[in-house]
């Protein structure tokens, strides 16, 4: 799904709503050697009657030539985030790749909080694109 620059991406899995809005940082990126940065700004919101916890992420970063990363590690921006009915929580991170466009997606791994019960939340693609491509590819 094309989106322009700027967008925000969204989706809601288990009553908890995730939303991306990318931005290529170009005072930080340096097109003649090849390295392009990218800064995303997340929010995410327990939509849902009960208390959610975010444990885990998992992030699949893929540059313009196909090549995926994964990324699996422990909550947010060093926090865990209870979010209890209502609640949102919102930061901010980035990513570096080797060419001018690519794309992100993944999941929260996340637990009820009064009954432990885990569970998965989507988090919604979104493109990484940049002036110095030759067009939006994604």
């Amino acid at each position: 799904m094309a989106q322009p620059r700027g967008s925000q991406y969204s989706e809601t899995t288990h009553a908890v709503k995730v939303s991306v809005r990318p931005l290529f940082l170009a005072d930080q990126s340096e097109p003649e050697r090849g390295h392009y940065v990218w800064a995303y700004q997340v929010s995410i919101e327990n939509q849902g009657e009960k208390p959610v916890k975010l444990l885990k992420r998992t992030w699949l970063i893929t540059d313009g030539r196909g090549q995926t990363q994964r990324v699996h590690g422990d909550g947010v921006v060093g926090e865990q985030p209870l979010l209890a009915p209502g609640e949102s929580f919102a930061y901010t991170s980035g990513t570096p790749l080797g060419t001018p466009s690519g794309f992100m997606r993944g999941q929260y791994h996340m637990v009820e909080a009064e009954s432990g019960q885990p569970f998965d939340v989507t988090i919604p693609a979104f493109s990484l694109d940049s002036p110095h491509q030759a067009g939006g590819v994604h």
